[in-house]
């Protein structure tokens, strides 16, 4: 007699394993139903509703900070320019002196801006596909936007002659 069987170290068929576990043979299984998450599951998760408001407020802030964006950057651009004009705003005597500091800043100022818009409007923008709150993400971003701007024409501003007297002379020093 012959042993059916596969031996030590043979391999058996998928149809030989499925009749050792006593299994039909896979031809006579009926098609398989997926059945969807049970009804508890589905109910723990509600579904987010669209905040038509948030989505507005968010999309609005976005336009406005795009126009803010592309006008600042391109003063940034003409740094010696701007700085000009805001020493004639304050009362400072003089003219802005520090212009190759001023447009390698300016530059970098211009960058920060056009990098820090884009980062905030992809968060905001992936939070209300998500459907979350997402009115915040461009106030948040345009916060700390301006921050490091302002760092950035902070530097070259401080190396000015004329922007240093004006500094120690309403000091007191």
């Amino acid at each position: 007699m012959t042993d059916q069987r596969p031996r030590y170290g043979e391999l058996a068929t998928p149809e030989e394993q499925r009749r050792a576990a006593g299994l039909p043979p896979l031809d006579e299984m009926p098609d398989a139903v997926v059945a969807g998450p049970p009804a508890a599951v589905a109910a723990e998760r509600p579904a987010r509703r669209s905040n038509p408001v948030d989505r507005f407020v968010t999309v609005a802030l976005l336009a406005y900070g795009l126009i803010n964006v592309v006008l600042t950057a391109i003063s940034y651009l003409d740094f010696p320019t701007a700085m000009n004009e805001v020493m004639k705003v304050v009362g400072v005597d003089g003219e802005f002196t520090n212009i190759a500091q001023g447009r390698i800043w300016g530059t970098v100022a211009a960058i920060v801006l056009v990098v820090g818009w884009s980062l905030t409007a992809a968060i905001a923008l992936r939070r209300l596909r998500s459907r979350r709150l997402s009115w915040w993400v461009p106030v948040v971003g345009a916060a700390i936007t301006l921050l490091l701007t302002s760092i950035c024409a902070a530097i070259p501003m401080m190396g000015d002659p004329a922007f240093i007297e004006y500094i120690m002379s309403t000091t007191g020093r």
